[in-house]
């Protein structure tokens, strides 16, 4: 399932045939559903622009800091920008297409008929930054390491159906698949490579944190050209960048020198961005869009905001429960602590009206689940019925409202009353257990600006007898715990692609529950979620995608393992005037994405 190009293929075909099994046709990119977009050949990708100039500076910002310059291993913190101005990976996604990709070092993609393995050929040109050439023993080598415990657990999780790879020539390497699934194998060339070479001579994780700063060697179209530990970092384009001809990349990466400024507080570092210290700014708090970018810099045109949409499947930000914790591993718990928040109040009083609710863990997109399960899903749900909450068959996924009849007053009670059932009471104005223990949690925060969101919700639970406290910590203490899942709650987001697939592993799976740095922050781990899971990994069909996610949902949805919040289905940008941009931005994105096709006049 993939584009077919016959003729220029053909004797490509024929010589791979003998060392492959079956197989179909080479391709220059590869997708879900068989269909792609762009050509052999095309020119370059539409949502960038043939006026895009060359040079300049581009001043970016990031909070908290850094001590390493692996953004692949599991402790510590990397700086911003390694991916993708250092290190690339074999393909590249398309952002107007749902799940699309176009080789970059894999200049030829060739996915056997039995979708059990892929072979990947590297484009003779492929360098990496110290003139060496890119071959299949590097490619292996990114593999074997990736999946191993010196990596970040994530991509353990992500490569776990890729067996193992073969090198069936210099330039040319074949993917095992453990099982097939209908994207594995563009997971297959989302795999970042890595010079074999450099991480012979220096260790990829560094045990005592020795040579963790050391300048890495990658493909991309940037070198780091300096760092300042925990204060900044500069990229500087590779004159000899291999890939700067390539449709992919045409149109893309114009600034001669990118610098990254570090900062502690965003409220500092947004008046930082109003002086002129950065250019470009992602603006993720209401307030700040609508009140705090003023200025003269704004009333003379040096600095504008923009507003700039996307169909991104928006997935769920929430208050997340460590089910962990003895005090939220009942499900009547954490629903009475749900009906405590008061979306309309918060996004009225607080966000200007700007949010939507997250009503799904899909939410913005085909795979929420709509009304009672169908009869596909179903028969996914039924083995677990008797491990599943009623709610799942018989309602509709639904968020508490205050909006009028609802109120917060009865929300408050019915929360009362469930946390009666699940063994707590209000003894003298305080939520106690039959043992006398005080039901009291913290908020774990990284950005003060939030404390402005959850300081009501407190309140509301305090009118419930549970004490809450809420705190902002440094960004690097605030990962190192997250990684060991040290905290009560916390506020995150659990992003979904175009098409869900094994990530989905590292979000909810037994498997990821315990191990460390997972995304499972929940602490998710129920046989019915790992069977759904599976079903959407290995999912043929769109249709059986849909209905293992929309499964997934319920299951999660009436788990209560979130407080869920809200989305926003556009990105504010705010940025120097002397930046452009293309004239249409994509439509799957994130912003820094969209960053990349910019340029300065």
């Amino acid at each position: 399932m993939m584009y077919t190009s016959w003729r220029r293929y053909a004797a490509l075909c024929c010589l791979l045939s003998v060392v492959l099994p079956a197989v179909c046709w080479a391709a220059h990119g590869v997708s879900i559903d068989g269909h792609l977009k762009y050509p052999p050949g095309f020119e370059r990708f539409d949502y960038t622009s043939a006026q895009a100039k060359s040079g300049g500076t581009l001043v970016l910002h990031d909070l908290g800091s850094f001590e390493k310059m692996n953004p692949f291993t599991l402790k510590g913190e990397a700086p911003r920008g390694l991916t993708p101005y250092v290190f690339e990976s074999l393909a590249v996604p398309s952002l107007d297409e749902q799940f699309a990709q176009y080789g970059l070092i894999a200049k030829d993609i060739v996915l056997a008929k039995d979708r059990k393995s892929v072979t990947l050929t590297i484009n003779p040109k492929a360098r990496f930054s110290d003139g060496t050439p890119v071959t299949a023993e590097d490619v292996k080598f990114s593999l074997d390491t990736l999946k191993s415990n010196q990596a970040h657990p994530f991509y353990q999780m992500y490569f776990y159906d890729i067996e193992g790879a073969e090198i069936l020539a210099p330039l040319t390497i074949r993917f095992r698949f453990a099982r097939p699934n209908r994207e594995l194998h563009m997971i297959a060339t989302q795999l970042p490579v890595l010079s074999k070479r450099f991480y012979t001579t220096h260790p990829f994780n560094p045990v005592d944190g020795k040579g963790a700063m050391a300048i890495p060697v990658g493909t991309g179209p940037y070198v780091v050209a300096d760092v300042q530990p925990g204060k900044s970092i500069t990229y500087k384009k590779n004159p000899n960048y291999w890939a700067k001809d390539l449709a992919v990349r045409k149109g893309m990466f114009n600034f001669d020198t990118i610098v990254v400024k570090y900062f502690k507080d965003p409220v500092v570092s947004l008046e930082a961005f109003k002086a002129g210290e950065f250019d470009w700014l992602f603006v993720n708090i209401s307030k700040q869009w609508n009140r705090d970018l003023t200025g003269r810099r704004f009333d003379n045109g040096e600095l504008v905001k923009q507003v700039f949409p996307h169909e991104n499947d928006a997935g769920m930000q929430g208050f997340v429960f460590n089910t962990r914790k003895p005090l939220f591993a009942d499900r009547l718990v954490r629903r009475a602590l749900g009906l405590a928040f008061d979306f309309e109040w918060t996004n009225t009083t607080l966000f200007f009206g700007q949010y939507n609710r997250n009503n799904s863990y899909f939410s913005n997109s085909d795979y929420a689940a709509k009304g009672l399960p169908d009869e596909a899903e179903l028969k996914l749900l039924a083995p677990f019925r008797d491990q599943l909450p009623a709610e799942v068959f018989t309602q509709p996924l639904t968020t508490p409202s205050t909006d009028p009849p609802g109120s917060l007053r009865s929300n408050l009670q019915e929360a009362k009353a469930l946390l009666e059932q699940a063994g707590w009471s209000v003894k003298q104005g305080v939520l106690v257990n039959n043992k006398g223990e005080q039901f009291r949690f913290e908020i774990l925060l990284a950005d003060a600006s939030f404390e402005r969101v959850v300081a009501p919700y407190a309140i509301n639970l305090g009118k419930l007898g549970i004490e809450v406290s809420y705190r902002t910590i440094d960004q690097a203490l605030y990962a190192d715990r997250i990684k060991n899942f040290d905290f009560d709650m916390v506020v995150t987001v659990f992003g979904q692609s175009q098409s869900p697939g094994n990530e989905q592993r590292d979000y909810w799976t037994t498997s990821a529950a315990a191990r460390k740095g997972s995304r499972n922050l929940a602490g998710i781990a129920k046989p019915a979620v790992d069977a759904l899971v599976d079903a959407i990994i290995y999912a043929e069909t769109q249709e059986q995608l849909t209905t293992a996610c929309r499964a997934l949902d319920r299951v999660l949805w009436y788990g209560y393992y979130v407080v869920p919040n809200w989305y926003l289905a556009n990105h504010r940008l705010a940025f120097a005037a002397k930046l452009k941009h293309p004239a249409q931005p994509p439509l799957f994105y994130s912003a820094d994405q969209w960053l990349d096709t910019w340029w300065t006049e």
